[in-house]
């Protein structure tokens, strides 16, 4: 089969599509699928540059999420799935290929409404975004949510779910046509961090009290300024580090305000987790989805053989939604 290999870390000229071994067939509980499309994620380009190894025992090949079509059914599979079946899967690598085998327990159905490719860009933000500011930091209808990136495959996603929940969305962004898709999207208050200070935007726009759950993927820069927005009981829950992993930071709102700091990956959990995490995406985002309250947003598809160039297109910044392979 086909896929993209690390020739060795480095910048994306070290992404290789190459004829490699075809993968062995699936085992206990697992399923072998015919990729239709790979979702492109942060985590792929940090793998690439050699600062997020495959977990153990996972496919060297970058890629965290797919959708595809069952080829073969390993022992003991949910009957619920067949061979033949359009499903969309979160990974533990191996997307940029044309065959993958995943855990059954992280299939999720292609929601309807959703052409197949399209369902590629929507397990690994639905999974991150509900598992992190829902499932641990119980953000409930009535309160305020702040995204930073808010026109990042993540953000995107992240705008529409929680409007659908009910919640006021600040995001931040830096480009007035950045800005302009999260409105579109349904955000409330758009900040361009280039041109504004957030924390007194913020500030203003909550008559000072601020935000009650801030999603935050740039970490040391902004810690002091994040904790500074959040809302008495506000939460900041960090899952990437674009800006970096040192600070210095006074922790003296988190007593007066009770403040809870947050840090979690997808990638590294365990499978059980994942799978009640993928359990939880079906039954509480998924109805969104197929009603059409909250859609996959595709900035650009490219074929296998250009994985560098959406590597490259992904460290620009200059997309908006998800960048998708095609074998």
């Amino acid at each position: 089969m086909r896929a993209v290999a690390i020739a060795s870390p480095g910048g994306p000229e070290v992404l290789e599509e190459r004829e490699v071994e075809d993968l062995a067939a699936p085992g206990d509980g697992e399923v072998l699928l015919g990729v239709a499309a790979a979702g492109v994620n942060r985590t792929d380009t940090v793998q690439r540059q050699g600062g997020y190894p495959a977990p153990s025992g996972a496919s060297p090949y970058p890629g965290v999420e797919c959708s595809g079509s069952i080829l073969a059914l390993g022992a003991n599979v949910h009957p619920r799935w067949a061979v033949g079946d359009q499903v969309c899967a979160l990974l533990n690598g191996g997307g940029y290929a044309e065959k993958v085998v995943v855990p059954a327990a992280l299939l999720l159905p292609v929601p309807e409404g959703v052409s197949l490719t399209d369902a590629a860009g929507l397990p690994e933000v639905a999974c991150t975004v509900w598992s992190t500011v829902f499932m641990t930091s119980h953000l409930s209808p009535g309160e305020s949510f702040l995204i930073h990136g808010g026109s990042s495959g993540i953000g995107t996603f992240a705008i529409q779910i929680a409007k659908h929940l009910g919640i006021k969305v600040f995001v931040t962004a830096g480009s007035e046509e950045k800005l302009a898709a999260c409105a579109g999207l349904g955000a409330d208050v758009c900040i361009n961090y280039k041109t504004e200070e957030f924390v007194a935007r913020i500030k203003e726009e909550t008559n000072g009290k601020g935000v009650d759950v801030i999603l935050d993927n740039v970490g040391g820069p902004y810690l002091q300024r994040n904790l500074d927005s959040l809302a008495v009981d506000g939460r900041l829950f960090i899952i990437g580090f674009m800006g970096g992993t040192v600070t210095e930071v006074n922790l003296q709102a988190m007593l007066a305000r009770r403040l809870t700091i947050q840090v979690a990956g997808l990638r590294s959990r365990s499978l059980a987790n994942k799978a009640q995490i993928v359990s939880e995406v079906e039954k509480n985002v998924w109805p969104a989805v197929a009603s059409g309250k909250v859609k996959p947003v595709i900035y650009k598809t490219l074929p296998l053989s250009e994985a560098a160039e959406a590597h490259k297109l992904m460290e620009s910044s200059s997309h908006i939604g998800k960048i998708l392979l095609i074998p």
